[in-house]
């Protein structure tokens, strides 16, 4: 999107589920599952940017000998950093001696990330800072093997400070008020509760020996039980990974689905990350042998390797997260390149019409780099269109006709032109407050010569969220390349309210829909529907989370979606632009058509899945009205 913006993080889980011996049998190589780790995280590189981390856990190992490894980064380049400290260590290690990696004990041994159970985190932050201790997994130690935790996860929490406090009543005491330590707290808690009811159990019941007892906890840990206790106050989209010590790992995905998690399953692996391409890339399968974590499930895989979805809480309506769709999630998952194709194609009839079905004077182009494929849809679109123009057209045609008149019919083309390039170098070299306006208008270059003076340019991006690069950049270079019209198409519906479940969408006075709508109020001296909003989000401040609705959607109830848009049109474009210029977008009920099940869309409609979206969105409210810039959150 021309606008930036930080969002979901990814991750990355992986058992091996035979010895060690047989993947260097198999595969040539002892760290097999290293190599695979290092694999999915660079293929979720999209997720995160700013920091990752990977952690693994060895199997059977002795009293005395490490089993639990962890490299966290927050280095320019996070995972070329993580995976280039252990890659100098195995070397260190292995000494000019190769041999050394042909021998299974010896690397099991001596070789830390030579483990059984992996879990690795891209970190894209919205919150927190970009220090190492916000970098996932987290870590919670202990002595005993089965009380040892390990936690990374693409989440939100919405009630943080509900949360802490309910920490705080079972005397414990956090070190912060984050929805990171609440989680990790909570899930660790129950985890020391069912050990205490198993040690309890092995001795009362069985009466073994305490190093019995302690086996007994291993291998009888019951997860699914600790997860219902520690989610049930959850409110959050969330697909949280975790493993402890003694081998167990699981995923467990929010109620609503929103945010997303696809897991593959057979002889050799067990393994979940949150993108379906991702799996299949990393390991040579077929889109249909990748499934989806149902939501409020968790994939369970245990100590001795079985694997299952087991009901962690119950099921809500599924509203996974429509932006997965549109923008963050890479588009060579055949389902959402599909999506997206079609989210192009419903948008060519509006297009068409502003641009007066002038085929021959429009030009269509795209804002690089991910509204490519909708692009491609709305291509699709307009040609169907056209084939029909040419269809009457050839009718029309007297029986004696020339040749060249027909030839001149069929070989019209919708004109398709790669017009802007985006010179990401730019963006680091803005640093002086003199010029930096000017060098933020030339974060895009253009094709030059290619429109002509009395064309319509179209261009897709996939969403506006505040429009700054639109007005800072891309419409004054689109501007001079002399088009009569200019029309701005996006590909996701107007962005109104924040987002509270992992995309750095926290202050609803950042949107330009929100802009434009209170401008229009003070244009039509309506001020009177701010003051109301506000006093009405106030008074649903003050009720219980789950009795709260969003008062901000009051905002938006006098104006149609197109008076909205016709005047984000206005706000967008600088001065000195000569062009007309039209925004357009996508329609809700399109974004539904095309996606038909990942129906989540609280920033388009501020109808939230969960009641402290709806509260995130009263406070982000107030808090504009106040003039405060702290986030909702």
């Amino acid at each position: 999107m021309s606008d930036a913006i930080h969002h979901e993080c990814g991750i990355a889980l992986l058992r091996l589920r035979k010895p060690l011996g047989h993947y260097l049998e198999k595969h040539g190589t002892a760290l097999y599952g290293l190599n695979k780790m290092v694999l999915m995280m660079e293929k979720q590189h999209n997720r995160g940017q700013d920091g990752a981390g990977i952690a693994g856990v060895k199997l059977d190992m002795a009293p005395g000998q490490r089993y639990i490894s962890r490299y966290r980064s927050v280095e320019p380049k996070p995972m070329q950093d993580i995976f280039q400290r252990i890659q100098t260590r195995v070397n260190v290690l292995v000494d000019g001696k190769p041999e050394r990696l042909k021998d299974v004990h010896w690397v099991k041994e001596n070789l830390a990330f030579a483990c059984e159970v992996y879990l690795g985190h891209l970190r894209y932050g919205t919150f927190g800072g970009n220090s190492i201790e916000a970098c996932h997994p987290f870590l919670r130690q202990s002595n005993w093997m089965s009380r040892n935790l390990i936690v990374a996860g693409n989440f939100n929490m919405t009630n943080v400070k509900e949360l802490v406090d309910e920490l705080v009543s079972l005397g414990q005491h956090p070190k912060e008020r984050a929805d990171t330590v609440t989680v990790m707290e909570k899930i660790g808690h129950f985890l020391d509760k069912e050990n205490e009811r198993l040690h309890k159990e092995a001795k009362d019941i069985f009466g073994m020996a305490k190093m019995e007892r302690s086996v007994y906890q291993m291998k009888n840990l019951q997860l699914p039980r600790v997860l219902r206790k520690a989610a049930e106050a959850w409110d959050g989209g969330y697909a949280m990974g975790g493993m402890v010590g003694q081998g167990d790992a699981f995923l467990l995905r929010d109620p609503n689905g929103i945010r997303p998690a696809y897991y593959y399953v057979d002889d050799e692996v067990a393994v979940v990350a949150s993108e379906r391409p991702v799996i299949q890339t990393a390991f040579g399968v077929d889109f249909d042998e990748v499934k989806e974590v149902p939501p409020g499930h968790m994939i369970w895989i245990r100590r001795n390797g079985d694997v299952s979805i087991e009901k962690v809480l119950e099921p809500r309506e599924r509203l996974a997260c429509s932006f997965e769709r549109i923008y963050f999630s890479r588009g060579n998952d055949g389902a959402i390149y599909k999506e997206r194709l079609e989210l192009g194609r419903r948008l060519a009839n509006r297009v068409l019409d502003a641009a007066d079905r002038d085929f021959d004077r429009t030009v269509f182009s795209f804002i690089p780099n991910t509204a490519e494929i909708s692009f491609y849809g709305l291509v699709k679109g307009v040609e169907d269109a056209l084939n029909e123009q040419k269809i009457q057209e050839v009718k029309d045609l007297a029986a004696d006709a020339p040749d060249s008149a027909l030839r001149a019919i069929l070989e019209r083309r919708s004109r398709v032109e790669k017009i802007a390039w985006k010179d990401v170098k730019l963006r680091t070299f803005i640093a002086e407050e003199a010029g930096r306006d000017d060098m933020v208008a030339h974060v895009y270059d253009s094709t030059y010569n290619v429109i002509q003076p009395n064309d319509t340019l179209v261009a897709v991006d996939d969403s506006i969220v505040r429009g700054t690069t639109l007005k800072q950049s891309i419409l004054r270079m689109l501007d001079r390349l002399g088009p009569k019209r200019i029309i701005i198409v996006s590909s996701a519906p107007q962005i109104r309210y924040p987002d509270c479940y992992g995309i750095d969408m926290a202050k609803i006075g950042d949107f330009a829909a929100f802009r434009a709508a209170v401008s229009l109020l003070k244009e039509r001296h309506m001020e009177n529907v701010l003051t109301d909003a506000l006093a009405d989000a106030l008074a649903q401040l003050a009720l219980p989370m789950d009795q709260q609705r969003n008062a901000a959607q009051a905002v938006y109830a006098p104006f149609s979606d197109q008076e909205i848009s016709d005047r984000i049109a206005q706000m967008l474009t600088p001065p000195q632009v000569k062009a007309e210029v039209k925004v357009i977008y996508q329609t809700v009920e399109d974004l539904h058509a095309s996606c038909p099940e990942n129906l989540g869309d609280w920033y388009f409609t501020g109808n939230y899945p969960t009641p402290g979206g709806t509260r995130v969105a009263n406070r982000a409210f107030v808090n504009y009205m106040e003039g405060s810039s702290v986030r909702a959150y």
